[in-house]
């Protein structure tokens, strides 16, 4: 696994405060790319001895508080994911499909949708594949990327300097190592596998470089897919029954969550508000978007979307990054901004 840090493709970026509502998205929509992988993002924090809460809200719909715009990389119109938004509105994601990887690979990107919609190419160095996850105040960002033999690394770049991050106890053939999630401290989620196959969620901290395991009550494999600046994190995990849900663990506490009739609930972002994004599998295997809010469930869907849609990310304000699947096959990125009250939309 590479560990010496590359310089990177991208122009450096200067330190900016931390926090900085963005402005609100145009209510019109424009045209988009398409989006293929979303992964998840975690963090760890205390030793498991506080007993887990169980989460299982009536489902709403929430489609209507938000203002939906399709964004994407015009390099490949068929396929773009949005996976990652900051305070700034800066948005990391990747285009291409991966399939097959020589001739549609996943390539990074980081975007600046109110500045000319203006994309910034982000791949680890000598490469086949590269997917963006994460991306803080400071403009440093997380993710993976992939080799031709299959093998894929997390990475940490860091204003134009990247290096490749792998827990040591990775033992898949070959490895498979991610990051997914990023806060403003230099912590980072994500998982490895092992030689069964199995993930195994952990938080890792730039100035430590230590890796902390994840490893929700219950879980029979486990991905960490986002942690905050309080350092909770949020991901999801399987159950001994083949089962997916999403767990929250902030200090001794981990809270289970699960859309209520579905097999599979997954929570990709988790914002300081304590507000989580993810997706569920409705019926006939459609997957929907949803925001957890304090206990309440809300069901997210781009208004093109065929029955098809992922939150991945979201920030401080509310605005949320996925990605949908359109009446022509292809799969778009999104922003979706809440209605702010008392405004009237467009």
């Amino acid at each position: 696994m590479p560990a010496t840090p590359t310089i990177h493709n991208r122009e450096p970026r200067a330190k900016r405060p931390r926090r900085a509502r963005i402005a609100c998205l145009r209510s019109h929509r424009a045209s988009g790319a398409r989006f293929a992988l979303a992964l998840a993002a975690g963090a760890a924090l205390a030793p498991i001895t506080a007993a887990a809460a169980t989460a299982a809200p009536a489902l709403l719909n929430g489609s209507a508080h938000y203002s939906f715009v399709t964004l994407g990389d015009p390099k490949d119109p068929t396929f773009n994911q949005l996976l990652g938004i900051n305070d700034f509105g800066e948005i990391a994601g990747y285009f291409g499909s991966g399939s097959p990887a020589n001739a549609h690979p996943n390539k990074g990107f980081t975007v600046a949708p109110y500045s000319a919609n203006t994309f910034t190419n982000e791949n680890f160095t000598d490469s086949q594949q590269t997917q963006v996850t994460a991306i803080n105040d400071w403009g440093n960002t997380v993710g993976f990327y992939a080799l031709p033999s299959g093998a894929n690394y997390g990475f940490l770049d860091e204003r134009g300097v990247i290096l490749s991050v792998s827990d040591p106890l990775t033992t898949s053939k070959p490895p498979v190592d991610q990051l997914l999630g990023l806060n403003n401290n230099g912590e980072a989620a994500g998982f490895y596998n092992d030689a069964k196959g199995n993930s195994h969620a952990y938080t890792w901290d730039r100035t430590t470089q230590v890796f902390t395991p994840v490893t929700p009550p219950g879980a029979a494999s486990a991905t960490a897919t986002a942690i905050n600046d309080h350092g909770a994190v949020a991901g999801f995990f399987t159950k001994a029954n083949g089962n997916i849900v999403s767990f929250i663990h902030q200090g001794g506490t981990w809270t289970t969550v699960a859309v209520p009739g579905s097999t599979t609930t997954e929570i990709f972002g988790l914002n300081d508000e304590g507000v989580a994004v993810g997706m569920y599998v409705g019926q006939h295997k459609q997957t929907y978007g949803f925001v957890y809010s304090g206990g309440t469930l809300k069901s997210v869907s781009d208004p093109d979307g065929t029955g098809s849609t992922v939150v991945n990310g979201l920030n401080n304000a509310g605005d949320l990054v996925g990605f949908y699947t359109d009446a022509k096959g292809n799969t778009d990125g999104f922003v979706a901004s809440p209605h702010l009250v008392g405004i009237p939309t467009v």
